[in-house]
């Protein structure tokens, strides 16, 4: 007879799962009774929060829903940085745990692993917190937690099963699963946007997260408007070395312009949240005369109107507007000449120290092209953030906007690699943020990862520090001591090399590392900060 358990993960394999991540734990025991001969892939990171970033990770790259095993309690507030992370940036993301049993729930009763409601907890990140307590219940809590992955706007949801209940028979005829339906605008609402965006003399398109699966379509409809592309950061490489392409972020004074002196700005599957548009803190975001939003989600739709609203997918919604918008004559808006324009000065407007990291990500995105960039909140990730033009659609994100946490960048670069074995993938993470997550890279080395861990090693928070000295801040807590990473590296039986902060220098260690099959470590010997 079939368990509970082995129910769930069997409705998991039916819905295309490939790759859980989890630590197995006396109250998931159940769960992993039908793993072992399921074809499913188990990975076993270090940390639950590991197991929460690696799903992450595997989600964006591989365009599925990221799987995680935890235990009751710990497990789960372990993990709920992670799945926080992926509420922001809109990852799918599924995290199983187990719970006491249901006679004990709320009790206050002392047993092991024991939240006051562990449910309600969860309940406040996930997108929906299912709690399965009957064999019947299994299926529609099942359906309720991928809804959210194919319709609306994915993140993290959570299901969880009591002890006294994922072993009981499960003998109830499994549904017919929800076809996948996406939300899409009417054809008299494209007509209209379409008919607007012709009328248009100088339109700008703002390409966000949710169009990084659109890049091709995304391209056409560009140049077929002559309207440049800013793109933020969950969006950068959606139009490499294109003469409509802004790979800038639109926080930038040169890129506000741009936007601000549009006569129409079409907004493509972005929040137009402050972590982008103004993480300078202004207190408002870029000023737009007319806007057509596209967004898969009806609540951000409503947080920021527009005067025509899109309701769908980015990629379809694109494509009906490109086939119901006349061809006009090429750069009758001088689109390529204002993006021009606006990269020359949002580049100059970085200032000389995020010019020269922005030289060095572009040394590393040249000397291995077509890598997967995963980044962790680390000087050059910031300065790429601002401005860095990827070749990869998908290809470059961090933890540096949005939640913003910090030990994100190894595990997610793991997951990602999981996602696509036959990339490089570079792993750009600060000394300090290093240190919140490092065990993890025994994971590739099990896994034989092909991944690059670049250690940005300026010996302490120097970002931070810079922070508190430009608003008269004592700077205390900035300086914790890293660790010897040669060592480390030796320790986790992995190649190392070590250089200088020069492009030149970076570009031919990364070279060498690209040749390696498995994980490296690259540590960048970067100026210390010194107060002023």
């Amino acid at each position: 007879m079939t368990s509970i358990g082995e129910a769930l993960v069997a409705q998991l394999v039916k819905r295309g799962v490939e790759i859980v991540f989890g630590i197995p734990g006396v109250h998931t025991i159940e769960l992993y009774r039908g793993l072992a001969n399921s074809g499913i892939r188990h990975i076993t990171p270090r940390h639950e929060q590991g197991a929460g970033f690696m799903a992450d990770g595997y989600a964006r790259v591989s365009g599925k829903p990221g799987v995680a095993f935890v235990i009751t309690g710990p497990g789960l507030t372990n993990i709920l940085t992670a799945m926080a992370q992926a509420r922001a940036d809109s990852v799918p993301m599924l995290v199983v745990s187990g719970v006491n049993t249901l006679p004990t729930l709320g009790k206050g009763m002392g047993h092991l692993h024991e939240l006051p409601n562990q449910q309600a907890l969860a309940a406040t990140i996930a997108i929906t917190s299912q709690q399965v307590r009957t064999a019947e219940e299994l299926t529609p809590a099942m359906d309720r937690v991928f809804a959210p992955f194919y319709r609306g706007r994915p993140g993290p949801a959570h299901i969880e099963i009591p002890l006294d209940v994922v072993g009981r028979d499960y003998a109830v005829a499994t549904s017919n699963q929800e076809p996948r339906k996406r939300a899409a605008p009417s054809q008299l609402e494209v007509e209209r946007a379409a008919r607007n965006l012709e009328a248009a003399r100088r339109p700008v398109i703002l390409a966000g997260g949710g169009a990084r699966h659109s890049g091709e379509i995304l391209r056409d409809l560009a140049e077929q408007l002559d309207a440049p592309v800013i793109q933020t950061v969950n969006a950068r490489g959606l139009m490499y070395g294109h003469a409509l392409g802004v790979p800038a972020s639109p926080s930038l004074k040169a890129v506000r312009a741009l936007i601000e002196n549009s006569d129409l700005v079409l907004a493509v599957g972005t929040e137009l949240g402050s972590t982008d548009y103004d993480m300078y803190a202004t207190g408002a975001i870029p000023q737009m005369a007319k806007m057509i939003r596209i967004d898969i989600c009806n609540e951000q739709l409503a947080r920021h109107p527009a005067d025509i609203i899109l309701h769908g997918d980015a990629k379809d919604t694109l494509e009906s507007i490109f086939l119901k918008a006349r061809l006009l004559q090429s750069g009758i808006r001088k689109g390529a000449e204002r993006a021009a324009q606006t990269r020359a000065a949002a580049f100059e407007e970085v200032g000389p120290q995020y010019r020269e990291l922005i030289n060095i990500l572009n040394a590393i995105r040249d000397a291995v092209p077509n890598a997967l960039i995963v980044g962790d909140s680390t000087q050059p990730i910031y300065a790429g953030n601002l401005y860095y033009d990827h070749d990869r659609p998908g290809g470059w994100f961090n933890a540096a906007t949005g939640y913003g946490a910090l030990g994100y960048g190894i595990p997610a670069a793991m997951g990602a690699a999981l996602a696509d074995p036959k990339s490089r993938v570079i792993c750009i993470v600060g000394d300090g943020g290093a240190q919140f997550s490092i065990p993890e890279i025994m994971v590739a080395v099990d896994e034989n990862l092909p991944i690059t861990f670049v250690v940005w090693n300026n010996k302490g928070y120097g970002e931070i520090a810079t922070s508190m000295q430009n608003v008269g801040v004592t700077v205390v807590g900035c300086d914790p001591t890293p660790p010897d990473f040669e060592k480390m590296a030796a320790a986790f039986g992995i190649p190392f090399f070590r250089c200088s902060a020069e492009p030149d220098e970076v570009s031919k260690n990364m070279k060498c590392s690209a040749l390696l099959t498995g994980p490296s470590m690259i540590e960048i010997e970067a100026s210390e900060f010194s107060p002023a």
